[in-house]
């Protein structure tokens, strides 16, 4: 009998609660087994195994979610949903099997719940995102779908829709803890109105995760030697990036560094509208993450630029974080940090400053974490144009699984 028959007479047995009696203890003929046998079959068949007998499957992801309160100059209220796209509450099956030591096959399929989607879905008179919308069915899409092979000495092979060499690369080497209320990405004010300009936030800001959405591509990922790992990737019609990504501790410092650069011919990717008839976009990020183990002090940096064939669509931007990383509770590490953004827009003509502050609280036991901020933008167009300044704080947190 293999272990999930086990489990399964494990829990008929619970929930027969008596099947056995006294009477017929001693008496195991009859039809005594034969509807053991039958409640097992059906327990076994609403139970989700991990995976068949040659390939895993793990499920894993997190729920997010907020409170947002926001003032734009002219109006102010409170907004409660998700975090954005490509970061918010979402579930991933993954799972592999070995083919023989040191090659591995195996799959990803990962879901996004948008139903509050805040990446320019919500504004003045928006409170739910694309897919709470009157009318729409699109609560869950699927961010990634693809198969990959791995081999320990050559590297990992991917073919399918997923996440390119160049997607959030200068992100994710923030190790703070940090990463998650407060990065570069227009995630919470983008589509909000910037009162006085005519325009939304984003449109003054420019895009900064302007290699943000998973596209259909073939990636290849080296191993990692001493530190330092490479990727690369290509996407139909026609998409292609490349990424150089480093971490280790010295004299005791972590360090994390990052950069890409990517090439775009197909209109509408990399962020840039199609209705601006733009067809080339080159795009280049850099991140680099330091930490003090001792003291808990860190700082983090990124820089972005997109070139195109269109001044109109032609932006950068910058931005640092600083704070604490501290175990101050049983609880888990207590996060401090301030942070400050630029965005430089040439096709706009404008100019924005973002700054901010916050804290986070990891919890460790229940692999969470929970967090406040409050953020502050101001703008100003090539027009002259008084813009309201807006502002808003945000208190929400996120549970792994």
């Amino acid at each position: 009998m293999n272990k999930y028959s086990l489990g399964a007479l494990a829990a008929a047995g619970l929930l027969a609660g008596g099947l056995v009696t006294s009477a017929n203890a001693a008496d195991l003929g009859g039809n005594c087994c034969a509807d053991l046998e039958e409640r097992i079959a059906e327990l076994e068949a609403t139970t989700v195994r991990k995976g068949n007998r040659k390939v895993s499957l793990t499920v894993s992801g997190w729920v997010a979610e907020q409170v947002l309160w926001w003032d734009d100059g002219e109006e102010s209220n409170v907004y409660v949903g998700g975090i954005g796209t490509t970061i918010g509450t979402n579930v991933k099956f993954t799972g592999q099997a070995t083919i023989v030591p040191g090659w591995t096959a195996g799959y990803v399929i990962h879901l996004e719940a948008d139903g509050s989607d805040h990446l320019l879905g919500i504004d003045a008179d928006t409170d739910n995102g694309p897919g709470r919308l009157a009318g729409s069915t699109n609560y869950v899409q699927t961010l990634q779908s693809y198969w990959f092979i791995k081999s320990d000495h050559w590297g990992k092979l991917s073919v399918g829709l997923q996440s390119q060499a160049s997607d959030n690369t200068a992100i994710l080497v923030d190790g703070s803890g940090s990463l998650i209320p407060a990065n570069f990405v227009q995630f919470d004010y983008g589509g909000f109105e910037a009162r006085g300009s005519g325009t939304s936030w984003i449109g003054l800001t420019g895009c900064t995760d302007c290699n943000g959405i998973p596209l259909n591509a073939v990636r290849y990922d080296t191993p990692t030697f001493a530190g330092f790992s490479a990727s690369a990737s290509w996407g139909e019609d026609d998409f292609w990036d490349i990424a150089l990504r480093y971490a280790g501790e010295h004299h005791g410092f972590k360090v994390a560094l990052a950069t890409a650069y990517s090439e775009s011919s197909d209109n509408g990717t990399q962020g840039v509208n199609d209705g601006l008839g733009i067809t080339d976009t080159e795009f280049f990020q850099i991140g680099g993450y330091i930490q003090h183990i001792g003291t808990g002090l860190f700082l983090y940096a990124a820089y972005g630029e997109l070139d195109s064939d269109s001044a109109a669509a032609e932006n950068d931007f910058f931005y640092i974080k600083g704070g604490l990383r501290r175990n101050l509770t049983h609880l888990g590490a207590t996060v401090f940090y301030g942070e400050y953004e630029n965005f430089n827009n040439d096709g706009a003509g404008s100019e924005v400053d973002l700054w901010g502050l916050g804290v986070v609280q990891e919890i460790d036991a229940a692999a969470m974490s929970l967090w406040l901020s409050y953020r502050h933008l101001e703008g100003d167009d090539s027009a002259g144009s008084v813009i309201e300044d807006f502002d808003y704080v945000k208190a929400g947190a996120l549970i792994n699984f």
